[in-house]
């Protein structure tokens, strides 16, 4: 445990959170929404730092990243806790347990510096904060970040993101990409089922986006939930206004936690989003959970420049960033670029 960042304190004891875009106003001993930022006596202390709760090291196409450094190893981890409670997550086991109830809860202690010495003993390319919410454990993700940089390592959120502008300036310098859930283009569905607002995660892709931290997107797409036409639509439309190059993930949901009463995504619709995506010009929309390979073509000149099976990378036709067969620039971060 240690003092948080991004907070003031109030009259009464009472502090003001602003890490994310809850903007917690926390009493004496009362946690904020995530659960892990404690007011104590009259400070902010966040419980989330150094407590890996799940580590491994992933493909980075498992983030799913699939422009940032294609065939690469991600030392990925994550700590309790999250400031979303989405019925249909798909680690809800580590990311919905909070310092207020996590009894027997597995926990590995581990410094910054041993996380990036773990990267780079197991020769990953990159550092992910993934699994739960990086934003809940951002001390330990800003510290960690700010010395994988001065050992070369990249770092990776995956993440809802609701972290605030502030929040965004401090570990800008420090990140390399983002994998963001967009899970609606519907301000209804963040209040009904994530118990939050869709203009602030808005807000943050266009901050990540204009921040020239690479982007790449993933709606899961849910049967009766966010899956019409006019949706999808919607968000290919805004992926578009940031920018074309934006790759799009459209993943095919499977019932989970409290979504079992929901039928698994039929594969027609996540075609239909693919095609929906590729109408307003994006150049890399990927489908996501179905079990078959995924391509990566050059938009210049539409050769096969990756081919994936699962999460492995059989064929990569990009050299120093470049296409092989015609020399255009690819969007992303590639091998032999920094």
């Amino acid at each position: 445990m240690r003092e948080a960042m991004l907070y003031e304190k109030m009259e009464n004891g009472m502090v003001h959170c602003f890490l994310c875009s809850h903007h917690c106003k926390i009493a004496p001993s009362f946690f904020g929404i995530c659960g892990v930022r404690q007011n104590i006596n009259g400070s902010l202390f966040t419980h989330a730092y150094g407590g890996v709760i799940a580590e491994s090291v992933d493909p980075i196409e498992k983030k799913p990243l699939f422009n940032f450094f294609p065939g690469s190893s991600s030392y990925s981890i994550a700590t309790v806790g999250c400031n979303f409670r989405c019925g249909f997550c798909q680690n809800w086991q580590i990311s919905q347990v909070s310092s207020k109830n996590q009894e027997g809860i597995w926990k590995k202690e581990m410094t910054a510096s041993q996380v990036v010495q773990n990267a780079q003993n197991l020769k990953c390319k990159s550092i992910s904060f993934t699994y739960s919410e990086p934003t809940i454990f951002f001390e330990y993700a800003f510290e960690t970040a700010r010395i994988a940089k001065e050992k070369g390592i990249h770092t990776v959120f995956v993440t809802n993101g609701y972290a605030t502008e502030q929040a965004i300036e401090i570990i800008r310098p420090y990140l390399s990409a983002c994998n963001v859930d967009l899970k609606s283009f519907s301000n209804d569905f963040y209040n009904k089922y994530c118990q939050a607002r869709l203009s602030p995660v808005l807000d943050f892709l266009k901050r990540i986006k204009n921040g020239g931290i690479w982007l790449e997107i993933t709606t899961l797409i849910i049967p009766g939930e966010n899956d019409s036409d006019h949706e999808l639509n919607e968000i290919a439309e805004f992926i578009a206004k940031l920018g074309t190059d934006t790759p799009w993930h459209v993943s095919r949901f499977f019932p989970n936690y409290e979504f079992t009463d929901h039928p698994p995504t039929p594969l027609s619709t996540i075609n239909r989003a693919v095609k929906i995506g590729e109408s307003y010009g994006l150049k890399f929309v990927y489908p996501g959970n179905i079990n078959s390979e995924v391509e990566t073509k050059c938009p210049q000149c539409n050769s096969l420049l990756i081919s994936r099976d699962g999460y492995k990378v059989k064929i990569n036709n990009i050299t120093s960033g470049k296409c092989r067969f015609c020399s255009n620039d690819i969007p992303g971060l590639f091998q032999h670029q920094q």
